[in-house]
């Protein structure tokens, strides 16, 4: 059971501040020392891992992600969206829906934050929420890009799990709808009893059919995407290549935005990180090997299974197992080593891989913005100018009332995640 201290180290490294990817090495070097494996043929098994045409979808996601945000696609749908969602909470509501269609293009939390916080922030302030909360809700509405397919996130988790890419898209969409309803829902609550929103007066000159016929190119990217993979026109990489060379087009000739310097930066960052991500990924490959064949995942179900009788108290703790280590580490980190680790324990407890798949991605929405971590949190907050401690109080509040009811419907209701995949005919 010496392997099962890789988790914890792995912690640790990061708290210590070593960058992920080195945090993943020093637990691949520590596994190998206690082992003794043969690190030559360990590496050359890693690299053979990466040898997968599904990871070319990688850098062209978020290389879309990135040029959305600079093409100025993000600005036209949150123009089209916050005319749609009028009435109490309605800036609110279009910040939960542009979240929703962003993520339904780009498959990143990271460019939702810093596309759709940068606009939304002030007219959001002006009308008179709390900066906090706005960050709050900005932190949980980003994660629609990880349930909302195509989502990397699942990208990952279907090659390190061997599973079906579009059966993983699918399995999210469920709980995504409900998220979102979940959301708007509170949002709507909360308006005239945790703040007020003020009305502003209509300053808009252009008309809702101009707003809508602006935003037309950039509202077919998701129906291009999703209806080509799901609709058997092309495999979820090469839609990911027509994803980037369509937000390519209509930021460039259609909206017109895009600068040689805008692009540059565009395309650094994306390689910046994928290669971060590849890194994560053979380490975690390496990793996995070692587990897998000293049998850690397998002793892992025993000992839970052995403490906790039946399959509703093993779900129990591997949520929470899911929460804590969302909580310490990055959504890249939990699916690439929690989730291999689990699935032997979730499979033997009636659990199907894809329906896994969408408690996973689940979890990552709550432990992204909880404490101490909170990657997502933390990166709103900077993007909304306010301290951390003014939206702990509404993110724990979305999350309770929202993204944990959510996260246990979609666990102990499987068809809320299996029913698509099914109808799709990817099961």
């Amino acid at each position: 059971m010496y392997g099962l201290i890789a988790l914890p180290l792995l912690i640790v490294l990061m708290g210590l501040g070593l960058p992920v990817a080195w945090s993943f090495a020093g637990v691949l070097a520590y596994l190998t020392w206690i082992y003794d494996t043969n690190l030559n043929t360990l590496m050359l098994q890693g690299f053979r891992s990466l040898n997968s045409v599904v990871l070319v979808a990688l850098p062209l996601f978020i290389l879309t992600g990135y040029l959305m945000q600079s093409g100025g696609i993000a600005q036209r749908i949150i123009a089209f969206v916050s005319r749609l969602a009028t009435g109490r909470g309605g800036m609110g509501t279009a910040m939960v829906l542009s979240s929703s269609v962003f993520g339904a293009i780009s498959g990143t939390a990271t460019a939702a934050i810093a596309s759709i916080g940068s606009i939304m922030t002030e007219p959001l302030t002006e009308r008179g929420y709390p900066r906090g909360r706005i960050a709050a809700l900005l932190g949980i509405s980003s994660l629609l890009g990880i349930l909302i397919p195509p989502s990397i996130t699942m990208i990952l988790f279907a090659v390190v799990t061997r599973q079906s890419v579009a059966a993983c898209f699918a399995a999210t969409i469920g709980p995504a709808i409900i998220l979102i309803i979940g959301l708007i829902l509170y949002n709507r609550f909360l308006v005239g009893r945790a703040f007020e929103e003020v009305d502003i007066p209509d300053e808009k000159t252009e008309s809702f059919g101009r707003v809508t016929l602006k935003a037309l190119p950039a509202l077919s990217l998701p129906l291009i995407i999703l209806g080509g993979i799901y609709g058997g026109v092309f495999t979820p990489t090469e839609a990911a290549a027509v994803a980037a060379v369509a937000a390519l087009v209509v930021g460039g000739l259609i909206y017109r935005e895009f600068t040689w310097s805008s692009l540059r930066r565009s395309v650094v960052a994306a390689a910046e990180t994928t290669g971060t991500i590849i890194l994560i990924l053979l380490f975690s490959f390496m990793i996995s090997r070692i587990m897998s064949f000293e049998r850690v995942p397998q002793d892992l179900t025993e000992a839970i299974q052995s403490v906790v009788g039946n399959p509703v108290g093993a779900l129990l703790v591997v949520n929470l197992v899911l929460i804590i280590a969302g909580a310490l580490m990055d959504d890249v980190s939990v699916t690439v080593v929690v989730a291999p680790l689990f699935l032997p324990l979730v499979v033997a407890n009636g659990v199907e891989p894809v329906h896994f798949a969408a408690i996973v991605a689940c979890s990552v929405v709550i432990g992204a913005n909880s404490p101490p971590v909170a990657p997502t949190l933390f990166l709103s907050c900077k993007i909304c100018r306010v301290p951390i401690l003014q939206a702990v109080g509404p993110a724990l509040g979305l999350m309770g009332f929202v993204a944990l009811p959510v996260m246990l419907l979609t666990t102990f209701w499987p068809d809320l995640s299996l029913a698509i995949p099914r109808m799709l005919d990817l099961l």
